[in-house]
């Protein structure tokens, strides 16, 4: 008996906060912010948890690109697009991108060509993570159907199933929050601990690419339009050097190759990034003036170039979490926005049925393979295709010398229903006869 009353009056003490929620959403990056904003637009409550402090830094590209935008628009809200776009402050226009070969041939995709970009609003931008998750944060904060819960860290998941109820228990390291859930938005990154121990998923080098990156002032030469510059380099492919400029004179410059080569040809990132800037002509030219912001800092890039399970009883991944970056360009902001968006939608079926099953979320794997797999599918067979240097170059030289292949090209790389032409033998035979 006493010891009964020491185990409640410990419980009591230490869970400072217990929670019961339809949906918790784990992670306030784009994936698990885009969830909250689309369940709050359609009038649904949830709690959001991060085990950060916001603003915080994350180690990114910080690339915003046509597609994020689209993305906002369509699937998130319009009205958050439209305050991003207006905080200039944090973030540059970016109208396009620049993409080089070996051979020093190149070309340039217009995010969306041929535009007036006098009259328009960019279709692009670049914007440190640090800023751009801090403005989805504030976004959120205005909601009042978020219950938004920071320095937290859930670290246990365990599964309640009984005659009345059926969820996810979740407390933090320290024990002084515990959260009731029926359904579980997964959406905290590359490193989920949630997605290790329950999704499964697991680091393949084959698919996940290793990238450095850091910040530099100074540097010179960029585009006009603010382009995001990808150069596929002889020692690196199918990886590539990166250079995005950014606000107040400072870009975001970095490398980043597949990950099972780093392994097998023992690279080490920041002295190929060094080495790189200090000794390839045309950048040493533009750095020559520049100087290191911080540190070289690596992250890791989970791949959607695998099909991995996505749900189960109960939960959903979406993100880095889910492995959802694009295999050929290492973009995953706009699929992470997209995934969060689908992953509400799912998660207001299942509270429309009360039913949280394996089997009715399986739709939301479905749903997000029907509409990227095909894509991924794509930039995966790129990836590989560039690790041949002739391939690469006969492609680049291809778009460079002839305008209206640059422009077919343009559509295709922008239009995701386009995109899926390229599995057609007649559209490459078209673009080598300038027919396309």
């Amino acid at each position: 008996m006493i010891y009964a009353v020491y185990l409640l009056c410990t419980k009591i003490f230490l869970f400072k906060k217990m929670i019961q929620t339809n949906i918790c959403i784990l992670g306030a990056g784009p994936a698990g912010t885009a969830a909250a904003l689309k369940l709050s637009r359609m009038g649904i409550a949830c709690t959001l948890v991060d085990k950060a402090v916001f603003p915080r830094d994350k180690i990114c590209g910080d690339g915003i690109s046509h597609r994020v935008v689209d993305i906002l628009h369509k699937w998130v809200d319009p009205s958050v697009l439209e305050r991003f776009v207006a905080s200039k402050e944090i973030h540059v226009d970016s109208w396009g991108l620049m993409i080089e070969g070996t051979k020093k041939n190149g070309f340039e995709i217009e995010y969306k060509p041929y535009s007036d970009k006098t009259t328009e609003t960019p279709t692009g931008f670049v914007c440190k993570r640090r800023e751009f998750d801090n403005f989805l944060v504030e976004e959120v904060r205005l909601r009042k159907n978020i219950n938004f819960i920071e320095n937290t860290e859930l670290t246990d998941f365990q599964r309640i199933t009984s005659e009345n109820t059926e969820g996810w228990l979740l407390t933090d390291k320290i024990k002084t929050v515990q959260i009731e859930a029926k359904l579980l938005i997964v959406a905290d990154g590359a490193h989920s601990r949630f997605a290790r121990k329950i999704g499964g998923i697991e680091l393949d080098p084959k698919h996940n690419m290793a990238s450095v990156k850091a910040y530099y002032k100074g540097v010179t030469d960029f585009h006009a339009d603010n382009y995001l510059e990808f150069y596929f380099l002889k020692n690196f492919l199918p990886g590539y050097f990166w250079i995005f400029p950014l606000p107040n004179g400072e870009a975001n410059v970095g490398i980043a190759i597949v990950s099972e080569d780093v392994s097998k040809r023992k690279l080490n990132l920041k002295k190929c990034l060094e080495e790189v800037i200090e000794t390839t002509p045309k950048f040493k030219e533009r750095f020559k003036n520049a100087s290191l912001v911080g540190e070289v800092q690596g992250f890791g890039l989970p791949l959607g170039s695998k099909k991995r399970q996505l749900s189960g009883n109960g939960y959903m991944l979406t993100g880095d979490a889910a492995s959802l970056i694009d295999p050929l360009t290492g973009e995953g902001i706009a699929n992470a926005i997209l995934s969060g968006a689908v992953a509400a939608e799912q998660a207001v079926k299942c509270l429309e049925k009360n039913d949280f099953s394996a089997a009715i979320l399986r739709g939301y794997d479905e749903r997000i393979y029907r509409m990227r797999g095909q894509e991924f599918r794509m930039s995966y067979w790129l990836q590989r295709q560039f690790r041949r240097e002739w391939f690469f170059n006969s492609l680049t030289w291809m778009i460079s010398k002839n305008k209206q292949v640059a422009r077919t090209f343009a559509y295709v790389f922008n239009d995701v229903n386009l995109k899926k032409q390229l599995w057609s033998p007649s559209f490459w035979w078209k673009l080598v006869t300038n027919k396309a």
